[in-house]
């Protein structure tokens, strides 16, 4: 299986027993690496799919979500071996919804809204815009959420004031939601 994918992406027959063990290891595999890929779980092929890819040392490596899956450990491990990767001249495309993975990783970012590119600059802008874009955004029926103000939900229960309790009883914090003439509460 580990063979079949990385001949697929360019590795030398000569090349794969050396690098076998740290490709099952990086993917933490090791221990079913034998069995055809087809006995593997999504996450499982996604790992290895990802170690394969990032050992044969190529030019580009293109990274789509890969963090989507796996514990953070093995999410952390991927973000590390892509700054390797980026650290050695090669570039490496990473596309995500995750922006604190995108802040630590990138240096540019290119967003991307209906397929064409609306921003193309350095991370903290693009992030910017990228976040003010969210909060600017609409929920309505077009997006499959039917109710006006991005709330979500059929409206029976509606939350007006949250609030914490000291041991002695006392209020520690609250915060009140919409408003109604000038009062809290909504």
């Amino acid at each position: 299986n580990s063979f079949r994918s990385g001949a697929l992406r360019g590795m030398r027959r000569s090349e794969f027993p050396r690098r076998v063990d740290e490709i099952g290891s990086f993917a933490e595999v090791e221990q079913v690496i034998d069995p055809p890929t087809k006995r593997y779980s999504s996450g499982m092929y996604t790992r290895l799919a990802f170690a394969v890819a990032a050992h044969l040392e190529p030019e580009i490596l293109l990274v789509d979500e890969v963090l989507a899956v796996g514990d953070s450990a093995f999410q952390k491990k991927c973000l590390g071996k892509m700054e390797d990767v980026a650290g050695q001249g090669r570039t490496v495309f990473f596309v995500s919804h995750n922006t604190q993975a995108v802040r630590q990783l990138c240096t540019r970012c290119i967003l991307l809204e209906h397929g064409r590119v609306v921003v193309d600059a350095p991370t903290d802008e693009a992030l910017g815009i990228y976040n003010q874009r969210l909060r600017e955004m609409r929920v309505d029926a077009e997006t499959g959420i039917n109710n006006p103000g991005n709330r979500r939900g059929s409206g029976p229960i509606r939350f007006t004031r949250v609030s914490g309790e000291g041991t002695g009883g006392e209020e520690g914090y609250g915060v009140a939601f919409g408003s109604r003439n000038g009062e809290a509460g909504g």
